[in-house]
């Protein structure tokens, strides 16, 4: 299904209907159920987190440019302090990594479809010497909520990463996540929105890594914590993550983001262990879908590379040093206190490494 609804994207074909007529009016009472509950808190206008972080590690190398473009999700909605944003903790991580400052541009909005992606890939490349050397975009949701085509909503992430790509900005996309994990959610509707949402997710992964990009499955990753701790990991409107939440998503992404650039200590070589592989780029989509934190990257066609890369602790991020000529105002607030114990406990991987253990070190990533 996948390759058919990326197939269909690529040479113009039209809708892939992905539920059955008979289907609707059984699923009509979960629907209005679901929306009577979810949504029911007020989430917050999204603080911006545009500007420079790692201020320490400025030197004679240009800041690295991030680009995040998207929906609510890479927007950070619902959560207060821009540091608590995605954009602010992927800025805070890649700076720690590389040792070089980076500049966060977010053009995300809160409930885009991948349509929306058009204008804001435009507003990224506007001006030709502020191209970023990367983005991130976090894409999906709202077109499953909506109804959108997958056909079409494929095609319109295809066209923003090739857009990207020929600008010159290397591109990772964060695909669709699992809506099956939303609480007041119920069976069936729960089994349809998961099905729904991988399928999307599978295709979204085929379009862009045959554009040259990277993708990483978010999909039922915040799954466990959200059945243990949906009132920690959602947001007052229990739909949207909260910053624990927003901050597993971001230590999924990260390694891609560093490793896309070539700042990971971790290679492209694939370690057997870890049950990495190269498949043919829809069976690899396939399995990204559903596992998440699954990396996939295109290797000679038609082959890409299925990845897990070990996940480390997220440096805390700070407040972004304003950049008044090129990114905006700087936000008002406060941001970034340092976590404590048991919520640096929530990143680590399942191997338990932080940052350079397995490189004879013991230290985490440096703060900004």
């Amino acid at each position: 299904m996948a390759r058919r609804i990326a197939a269909g994207a690529a040479y113009g074909g039209g809708s892939i209907g992905l539920l059955g007529a008979a289907a609707v009016g059984v699923l009509l009472a979960e629907v209005q159920l679901a929306k009577r509950q979810v949504g029911g808190g007020i989430a917050p206008v999204p603080p911006s987190a545009d500007g420079r972080y790692g201020v320490a590690f400025t030197g004679p190398a240009e800041p690295l440019r991030l680009g995040l473009l998207g929906d609510s999700t890479a927007a950070g909605q619902g959560v207060r302090r821009a540091g608590q944003t995605p954009g602010a903790l992927l800025a805070s991580g890649l700076a720690a990594v590389s040792e070089r400052p980076v500049d966060l541009r977010n053009v995300a909005q809160p409930g885009a479809r991948s349509d929306d992606l058009e204008r804001q890939v435009s507003l990224l490349l506007a001006d030709p010497s502020r191209t970023p050397d990367v983005c991130v975009i976090m894409i999906g949701a709202n077109d499953v909520t909506h109804r959108m085509p997958a056909t079409q909503s494929v095609r319109c992430l295809t066209t923003a990463v090739r857009r990207l790509r020929t600008a010159g900005a290397e591109v990772v996309v964060g695909t669709c996540p699992d809506l099956g994990t939303i609480e007041p959610v119920y069976q069936p509707l729960r089994w349809l929105a998961r099905r729904v949402s991988r399928q999307l997710a599978a295709a979204q992964t085929i379009g862009s890594v045959e554009q040259g990009g990277r993708t990483v499955s978010l999909g039922d990753l915040l799954g466990p914590e959200f059945e243990a701790n949906p009132r920690e990991l959602f947001g007052p409107d229990n739909y949207h993550p909260s910053a624990e939440g927003y901050a597993t998503a971001a230590m999924a992404v990260l390694p891609t983001l560093c490793a896309v650039l070539g700042m990971w200590p971790e290679s492209d070589r694939l370690d057997g262990a870890r049950r990495e592989d190269m498949l043919p780029v829809a069976e690899a989509a396939s399995q990204a879908a559903r596992e998440a934190g699954t990396e996939v990257t295109g290797a000679r066609a038609p082959w890409a590379l299925l990845k897990h890369r070990r996940r480390r602790r997220l440096p805390a991020a700070t407040e972004p040093s304003p950049q008044p000529d090129t990114l905006g105002e700087a936000p008002l607030e406060t941001l970034g206190e340092p976590q404590g114990e048991s919520h640096e406990e929530a990143y680590e991987d399942t191997h338990k490494e932080p940052y350079g253990e397995s490189h004879g070190e013991s230290h985490n990533l440096p703060a900004n």
